[in-house]
Parts: C-alpha cells; sequence; structure tokens
C-alpha cells in the first residue's frame, strides 16, 4: 500500500514537473531561433529539445504511475518500468549538457558578439548578423559587448564616423526616447550596459534551472522505479517474466 500511494504521489509530481520544464525547453528553443548567429555551436538548442522530449516523456509516465497504482494492470506496470527507463537516460544527458554547457559558452559568445559588432553595418539592416545584434540589444536593453564603447573599436565599421558626431546603433536606444539617434553626446537616451555579461546571466540561469530539474527528477525517478519494483515483487506473474 505504501508504494502504491507513492507511486500516485510521483504521478502528480510528474504532471506538473512537465509543465514546469517544457516552458524552459521552449525558452531555450525560441532564444536560438532568435539569436542562433551569436552561438557557433547547437549545443544551446540541442538541450532544449531534450527538455521537450523530456516533458512528452514524463506526461505518459506520470499518467501511468498514477494508473498503477489503482490498478494491478501487468501491461502498464512494465510500460511504467520502460519508462522510467528512458526518462532517466533523458534526464541524465540533459543534466550534463546543461552543466558543461555554461563553461564552453563564455568564451564563444564574446568572441562572436566580438564579430558581430565589427561587421556591423547600418546601410545593410537585412544582415542576419546584425538583426540578430539588434533584436539582442533591445530586448536585454544594452548596447555593445562590454559597453557601449564596442562601438566606437568597431574600425571595420566605419558608418559611426559618418556625421559629425560619433553614434551607435538606434537598437542602443531607450525607448522612451522616439527621438533617440544613438548620438553619444546624449548618453541620457542609452543603454551603456554590456550585452555579454546579461546573455551569459540570462542563459547560466535557465541552464542551472534545467541541471536542478533534472537532478530532482532523477531522484523521484529513481523512487518510482522502486516502488514499482515492490508492487511487481508481491504480485509475480509467469506470463510477465518476458519482461
Amino acid at each position: 500500500p505504501f508504494a502504491r500511494s507513492l507511486l500516485r504521489f510521483l504521478g502528480f509530481i510528474f504532471c506538473g514537473t512537465a509543465a514546469a520544464l517544457v516552458f524552459t525547453g521552449l525558452f531555450v528553443i525560441l532564444m536560438y531561433k532568435n539569436y542562433r548567429y551569436l552561438f557557433q555551436e547547437s549545443f544551446l538548442s540541442l538541450a532544449g529539445w531534450l527538455a521537450v522530449a523530456a516533458v512528452f516523456t514524463l506526461l505518459p509516465t506520470g499518467f501511468l504511475a498514477i494508473s498503477v497504482s489503482s490498478k494491478s494492470s501487468r501491461y502498464q506496470q512494465g510500460a511504467l518500468m520502460y519508462l522510467l527507463l528512458i526518462l532517466l537516460c533523458l534526464e541524465l544527458s540533459l543534466g550534463v549538457l546543461a552543466r558543461l554547457y555554461p563553461i564552453r559558452m563564455a568564451s564563444e559568445l564574446n568572441s562572436t558578439m566580438g564579430h558581430l559588432v565589427y561587421q556591423y553595418n547600418r546601410t545593410h539592416s537585412q544582415d542576419p548578423g546584425s538583426r540578430a545584434l539588434d533584436l539582442l540589444q533591445r530586448n536585454l536593453q544594452c548596447c555593445g559587448v562590454q559597453n557601449y564603447t564596442d562601438w566606437l573599436k568597431a574600425t571595420a565599421a566605419p558608418w559611426h564616423l559618418s556625421a559629425e558626431k560619433a553614434c551607435v546603433p538606434k537598437s542602443c536606444c531607450k525607448e522612451k526616447y522616439s527621438h533617440c539617434g544613438g548620438d553619444l553626446g546624449h548618453l541620457e537616451q542609452l543603454f551603456q550596459e554590456g550585452c555579454l555579461k546579461k546573455l551569459e546571466d540570462w542563459l547560466h540561469f535557465v541552464m542551472l534551472y534545467m541541471f536542478w530539474c533534472c537532478v530532482v527528477l532523477s531522484v523521484l525517478e529513481l523512487f518510482a522505479g522502486i516502488s514499482i519494483g515492490i508492487v511487481l515483487k508481491h504480485q509475480p506473474s509467469r506470463d510477465f517474466q518476458i519482461l
């Protein structure tokens, strides 16, 4: 009876965790889609899809755990055992990826963002790299890699010297200043903090959240596996030995 009660409780936990994890996975996928020119490798996208795959495995696992706790169907018990094994593999893979990716992320983002700033051209706004950089600066309310002065060092993009006064892209302007043109003579109208630290902080938070979700879920899955093992032990059946 205790094993069945624990299975029912864990089933509800799995369903609730799936709802929380799916938003994180979709957020990571959308972030990679919007800023894919900032990431040289697709590890970020892989983490998002692993989280979505874990969600699609968590839901039937949770429903089966609730069902098995009240019924004695051998097919459901066997399916639950297999789903727990698959889910454990997914969670371990996602946890390792979420833990290792931030270590490689810092140097990758620094070099890529620096290259995009260097190659930025305001007259070619349709360039994918320039659009990604503008979108990043608007969404995170930042300017440049380390700070706004990075735009003055972009010697390969001398457009900021074409006017009498030096300026930065309009995506560095604060929204409340509708007539802001990126003029460095009006710093109060510009975001002055760099984008690199803000983006790293966002990714570190998301990856840390994913990692701890995987750790907690892995422990709960072990408890669920032990519980279903107890149920199977107290209800032996010859036709179930093939599993």
